[in-house]
């Protein structure tokens, strides 16, 4: 791969509030950040589009991308249910000469970091509670409750590598949290944020 920009790694159980802490982040222009679009094998939800949402692909056309050697990191969330980035993704961005920001899962977050340690931030959003989150992931109404207790088992999970991240967000206030995100990747990055003023 060729040497571009940094890399902004966001991880977190979900339901934590990494998705609209990235989605600010991606709304600051002194920032220079374009979106990792992942690739995944579940189906669409909802309104979801391929190409903005996701790379969407069948099971086998995951798994032919996974012996072409195409993904920076990919993980078998749940059976058949294929989660990556792909290299041509990150290259892509680069290519436009911005900074790659990613909303991923933990593990996944984790493989880039060692891949490119020196160029990655890595960044865990900690929620106030699991159970907390149990209630974040009901008011979705997205899932069944089957999914929901699975994803609370894999939070539990997920919360015991946060001390492997460079960086831990606490996301008991969303705007405190905003800010705090904004400060942290524009260190990272050695830009200044533009005063509120100005």
């Amino acid at each position: 791969m060729t040497e571009g920009g940094k890399l902004i790694i966001f991880s977190a159980p979900s339901g934590s509030g990494k998705t609209t802490i990235v989605k600010h982040l991606l709304d600051q222009p002194e920032l220079n950040l374009a979106f990792s679009i992942s690739a995944t094998s579940r189906p669409r939800r909802g309104k979801e589009k391929n190409g903005v949402n996701y790379y969407f692909m069948s099971v086998s056309q995951f798994k032919r991308h996974i012996k072409d050697g195409d993904f920076l990191e990919w993980e078998e969330v749940y059976r058949d249910n294929f989660y990556g980035t792909l290299k041509s993704e990150v290259e892509r961005l680069w290519a436009e000469g911005k900074n790659v920001i990613f909303d991923i899962d933990v593990s996944g977050g984790l493989r880039i970091k060692k891949k490119f340690p020196d160029k990655t931030l890595a960044v865990f959003v900690k929620p106030p509670s699991v159970d907390e989150l149990k209630i974040r992931l009901k008011k979705r109404s997205t899932e069944s409750d089957d999914k929901i207790n699975m994803r609370i088992a894999k939070a539990s999970v997920e919360l015991a590598t946060a001390p492997q991240f460079d960086k831990i967000i606490k996301n008991y206030d969303l705007n405190v949290a905003l800010d705090e995100a904004h400060k942290l990747v524009a260190d990272f990055l050695g830009v200044e944020i533009p005063s509120k003023d100005s």
